[in-house]
């Protein structure tokens, strides 16, 4: 399941050309000194966001507060398995996580 989960969050950081992805056991990506995604070892998905939007989108995707090794990630909302199959639309949640973070003061 997480190499499976992995292919799919290579797939939708390959669509989004202005960032890389980073990490060998942990894969994320960064910008501005901040993570803003994550797939963590029970190979869940996390995007980052502001907090207006983590609540919109929380509730709207129907999910929940991102955990990674048993601590919520603050910013962080978990991408549901039933929005994999579409890596366009998570592209694009990916680069409006890309935004948010560039808007914060560097670290």
């Amino acid at each position: 399941m997480y190499k499976e989960r992995l292919e799919i969050y290579d797939q939708i950081v390959d669509k989004c050309p202005r960032f890389d992805r980073k990490g060998k056991t942990m894969p994320y990506t960064s910008a501005n000194g901040y993570m803003f995604s994550l797939l963590n070892k029970d190979a869940e998905l996390g995007f980052r966001y502001s907090k207006e939007v983590q609540e919109k989108y929380i509730k709207e995707f129907n999910s929940n507060l991102y955990k990674s090794y048993g601590a919520i990630m603050k910013g962080y909302v978990l991408i549901p398995d039933n929005m994999l199959t579409d890596l366009d639309k998570l592209a694009q949640y990916l680069n409006e996580s890309y935004d948010y973070v560039m808007t914060l003061d560097p670290k």
